[in-house]
C-alpha cells in the first residue's frame, strides 16, 4: 500500500502540487492565468501565503526567465536548499546597496495561520527554489510565474531571445574597444568635468545632454572616457557605441534591446519585467523603437519604482550613445547602387530621427531616473532636433564641442607626452623639437583627429620617427609620391565628401548641377578669388549661389550633408560665409594626390563662374539704354543689384583664369553683352568700395583675355579690346 501523504489535507502545497499535475491534462496556455486569477485550481487566494497578486508586484508577476547566464550575477547562498538542484533559479543578484530592499508586496495578516500560531512560509528555509513554473525567493517572499508552456514548453527562452536582438560590440568595453580612443589624464579636462557634474546632478532639469561637433572633434574618445569614469563610480547604467563600418552596431534595431539588457544586469526585478515582457510578445523586437522602449525600459523601471522606491533614486543614471550620426537605416533591395545609397541615407535619418524622438517620449517625458549623453557630428537628425522649433530645443544640454572648446593646449601636451615616450623607444629624446610639435598643432587647426592621425603615422615601430615627422612637416605632393602620411584623413574627408555628393545629385531639383564643382567654389571663396591683385575676391553666400547659376540660399542645401567637416556662419560683416573646422580639409580638396576622383581644379570653377556672370548680365531683364544715374535707383530688388553688379565686377577676373570657353564669349558678344557692361559701369564705378586701382586691375584683366583670345578669334578679341579702350577714357568722366 502506498505511504500515506504526511501532506495535510487542503494544504497550500497540497494545492499547488495537485494543480501542477492537473496540467498535463489541460492548455498550456491557459494555466498563467488560472493561477493569477485565483481559479478553484488554488482556492482562497486572499489566505495564502505565497499568492503574489499582479498589483501587489506590476509585471514581476508575469512570465520571468530563470537561465540567464551565471556570470551576469551571484547565485542564491549554497545554504539556502532548492527541492531541485538541476533546475534552481540562475537569476542574478547583484550586491550592491540599492538591489537589497526590503520588499514585502503582500499582505501579512492574510497569511494562512499556523498551528500553533503566526504565519506559514511556502518551504520555509528554501530560497531560490523552482517548481516547474513556479519561482520561489524567500528573502523577499515572492513568487513568480517563469514560463506560459509548462514542462512541454520548447519555445525560446525570453532572456535568450533578448540577448539575440542585442549587439554586444557596441558595449563600452566590448573585445572590439580595446583600444578605444580616450582622453589622456591631463587633457579635454574642462569639457569631461562639465559632463560629468551634469551626470551627477540629480537636481538637474534638464536630463538629455547633446554633444556635437566636427569629424574628429574627439566626440568618441570623450565618450569611452566618460563612460568609464561612471563605471568606476557605480553610475554607468548602459551604453551604445554606433560604427558605421560594423554591421553589427550600426543599425537602430539593436539599441533597444543593448540598453535593456545592461539595464536587466542592475536588479532582478528589472530583468524579470524584461523577460516577461519578450515571452509576452517575441515579435517586440520587430516594432518601432518608441514601442520597444515602452516595453522593454519604461514599464520595468515604473515596477521597480513601485518596489523598491525610494531606493530607485540610486538606480544606475548614465546612459551614453556614441556616434548616432553613424546609425544606418535598415537594408535595401534598390537595385541601382546610387539611388541605394541616397535612400539608406534617408532611412538612417529618419532612424536617428526615430530614436531621438522615443528618448523623448520613453525616458525624458516619463520622469525616468536616467541620464542620456548622447555624442553626434552635427548631422540632419540632431541638428533639426536642436534647432529651434526642433523636438529637443528646450529639454537637451548642447555642447558644442568644435565650437566652444580650444584643445589647442591638449593637442600639445597630447603630441609632447607621445613623443618623449618614442625618445625613451629609439634613444635619443631630442629627435624632436618643440617648434615640431608647434607647427603641428597650428596645422590641427584644433581638430585632435589630425595630430592623432600624425602620431599614427610618424610611431610606425619599423620606421624613423624623424624621417616621418619631416614628411609630415614639409610634405608636398608630387608625382611618383609614395609616403601617405594622412591615408586615414583622406579615407574620412573622402567617404563624407562622396556621401553628400551622392546624396544633393539624387535630389531631382538639383539635376544636372555638379556639387563638386559648387561646393570648390564656396570652399575656394573661404580664402578668396585670385584677382590679379594683393586683395581677394570674396563674396557673401548667397551671392556667390547666384553668381554660380543656383538660386538664393542654396548654399544651405549645398552643405546639409557636411556639417561634420563645414558650417556657414556670419561674418563681422554680416555677411554668411562658408567655414571649415579643418585646414586639413582645405588642403585635401586642393591636392589631387589626396582628393583623387573628388578633385575639381580652380580653372574649372573660374571657368563655371564665368559663363554664369555672362548669362546672368544676358537674362537681366533692364532696358540698359534707359538706366538712372545711380546704382540705387536700377528698378530692380536690392538682392538682384547685388547679383548684377557681382556680375559685371568679376567678369574680367574669372575669365583671365578660364579655360575652354570661346563659345560662350562669342554668343555674348553677339549678343551684346560688352554693350550691356558699357552701360553698367559709370553706375558701378560711383558705388562706395570699387577703387581706382580695382577699375585699372579689372582693365588688365579684360586686355588679358582679349589678348589670349587673338588667335582663335580675332574678331572678338577686336571687339573687347576696342570697349577697355573706350572705357580707360569714359572713367575720368564718370566721377564719384
Amino acid at each position: 500500500m502506498a505511504p500515506e501523504s504526511k501532506t495535510p489535507p487542503g494544504s497550500v502545497l497540497s494545492r499547488v502540487f495537485s494543480r501542477f499535475s492537473s496540467r498535463k491534462t489541460k492548455s498550456a496556455a491557459h494555466a498563467p492565468e488560472q493561477l493569477l486569477e485565483g481559479s478553484s485550481a488554488v482556492a482562497g487566494r486572499p489566505s495564502s501565503s505565497f499568492y503574489l497578486s499582479a498589483h501587489s508586484v506590476p509585471d514581476s508577476s508575469l512570465p520571468v526567465d530563470n537561465s540567464a547566464p551565471r556570470s551576469l550575477g551571484s547565485q542564491p547562498p549554497s545554504n539556502h536548499k532548492s527541492v531541485d538542484s538541476s533546475r534552481r533559479a540562475d537569476l542574478p543578484w547583484p550586491p550592491q546597496p540599492f538591489l537589497e530592499p526590503s520588499l514585502q508586496p503582500y499582505d501579512s495578516s492574510s497569511a494562512v495561520p499556523r498551528a500553533h500560531g503566526g504565519t506559514t512560509s511556502f518551504l520555509a528555509g528554501a530560497n531560490g527554489v523552482r517548481m516547474r513554473d513556479i519561482q520561489y525567493f524567500e528573502a523577499s517572499h515572492i513568487i513568480v510565474n517563469a514560463g506560459s508552456g509548462g514542462a512541454g514548453d520548447k519555445s525560446m527562452d525570453g532572456w535568450e531571445l533578448l540577448l539575440k536582438n542585442t549587439a554586444p560590440n557596441a558595449l563600452y568595453n566590448s573585445s572590439v574597444q580595446f583600444d578605444a580612443p580616450k582622453c589622456d589624464e591631463d587633457t579635454r579636462v574642462e569639457v569631461t568635468s562639465e559632463i560629468m557634474d551634469w551626470i551627477q546632478d540629480h537636481n538637474a532639469s534638464r536630463r538629455l545632454l547633446c554633444m556635437t561637433g566636427a569629424a574628429g572633434a574627439g566626440k568618441s574618445a570623450l565618450q569611452q572616457t566618460i563612460a568609464e569614469r561612471c563605471a568606476k563610480l557605480g553610475i554607468l547604467a548602459a551604453t551604445f557605441c554606433f560604427s558605421s563600418t560594423d554591421p553589427t552596431r550600426n543599425r537602430a534595431s539593436t539599441v533597444v534591446a543593448t540598453i535593456a539588457y545592461q539595464l536587466g544586469l542592475k536588479h532582478p526585478l528589472f530583468q524579470s519585467s524584461i523577460v516577461a515582457a519578450v515571452k509576452r510578445d517575441p515579435l517586440i523586437f520587430s516594432q518601432s523603437l518608441q514601442s520597444q522602449m515602452e516595453e522593454l525600459i519604461v514599464r520595468p523601471f515604473e515596477s521597480l519604482r513601485r518596489t523598491i522606491q525610494p531606493d530607485i533614486d540610486t538606480f544606475p543614471c548614465a546612459v551614453l550613445i556614441d556616434g548616432l550620426d553613424e546609425c544606418k537605416g535598415e537594408p535595401n533591395d534598390t537595385a541601382d547602387p546610387t539611388l541605394l545609397e541616397v535612400e539608406e541615407r534617408r532611412q538612417a535619418e529618419d532612424r536617428q530621427a526615430e530614436l531621438l524622438s522615443a528618448i523623448w517620449h520613453c525616458i525624458l517625458k516619463n520622469g525616468l531616473p536616467l541620464r542620456v549623453f548622447i555624442a553626434s557630428r552635427p548631422e540632419w537628425a540632431i541638428r533639426t532636433a536642436l534647432a529651434p522649433g526642433g523636438q529637443l530645443h528646450h529639454v537637451a544640454y548642447h555642447i558644442q564641442l568644435s565650437d566652444n572648446y580650444d584643445a589647442t593646449g591638449d593637442m600639445r601636451r597630447y603630441l609632447g607626452r607621445r613623443f618623449e615616450d618614442i625618445g625613451l623607444r629609439i634613444g635619443n629624446p631630442h629627435w624632436f623639437t618643440e617648434d615640431d610639435i608647434n607647427a603641428l598643432v597650428e596645422a590641427a587647426s584644433g581638430q585632435f583627429v589630425y595630430v592623432a592621425t600624425v602620431f599614427e603615422y610618424i610611431s610606425e615601430r619599423r620606421a624613423s620617427p624623424a624621417e616621418r615627422l619631416r614628411i609630415v612637416l614639409g610634405w608636398t605632393p608630387h608625382i611618383g609620391q609614395v609616403a601617405r602620411p594622412f591615408k586615414a584623413l583622406d579615407t574620412l574627408y573622402t567617404n563624407i565628401l562622396l556621401a553628400a555628393k551622392n546624396a544633393y545629385e539624387a535630389v531631382d531639383t538639383h539635376h544636372g548641377r555638379d556639387f563638386l564643382l559648387l561646393f570648390r567654389a564656396h570652399e575656394i571663396n573661404v580664402a578668396g578669388f585670385a584677382s590679379g591683385s594683393s586683395l581677394p575676391l570674396r563674396f557673401p553666400a548667397d551671392v556667390l549661389s547666384v553668381l554660380l547659376g543656383l538660386e538664393a540660399g542654396a548654399e544651405e542645401s549645398l552643405v546639409s550633408d557636411l556639417h561634420s567637416l563645414v558650417a556657414l556662419e556670419k561674418e563681422n560683416d554680416g555677411d554668411l560665409r562658408l567655414h571649415l573646422y579643418h585646414k586639413s580639409f582645405s588642403d585635401f580638396l586642393g591636392e589631387e594626390s589626396r582628393s583623387k576622383d573628388l578633385f575639381v581644379a580652380p580653372s574649372r570653377v573660374y571657368t563655371h563662374r564665368a559663363k554664369c556672370c555672362m548669362q546672368h548680365i544676358l537674362e537681366c531683364s533692364l532696358d540698359f539704354d534707359s538706366l538712372p544715374h545711380t546704382w540705387e535707383e536700377l528698378p530692380l530688388p536690392e538682392s538682384h543689384r547685388r547679383w548684377l553688379m557681382g556680375a559685371a565686377r568679376t567678369l574680367p577676373f574669372f575669365l583671365a583664369q578660364a579655360l575652354g570657353i570661346d563659345d560662350e564669349v562669342f554668343d555674348f558678344t553677339e549678343k551684346g553683352g560688352w554693350h550691356k557692361i558699357d552701360k553698367l559701369l559709370p553706375l558701378s564705378y560711383r558705388m562706395k568700395g570699387w577703387l581706382y586701382y580695382s577699375f585699372q586691375q579689372w582693365r588688365e584683366n579684360l586686355r588679358h583675355f582679349a589678348f589670349t583670345l587673338t588667335v582663335k578669334n580675332p574678331e572678338i578679341a577686336k571687339v573687347i579690346s576696342e570697349f577697355v579702350e573706350k572705357w580707360e577714357c569714359d572713367a575720368k568722366g564718370w566721377g564719384p
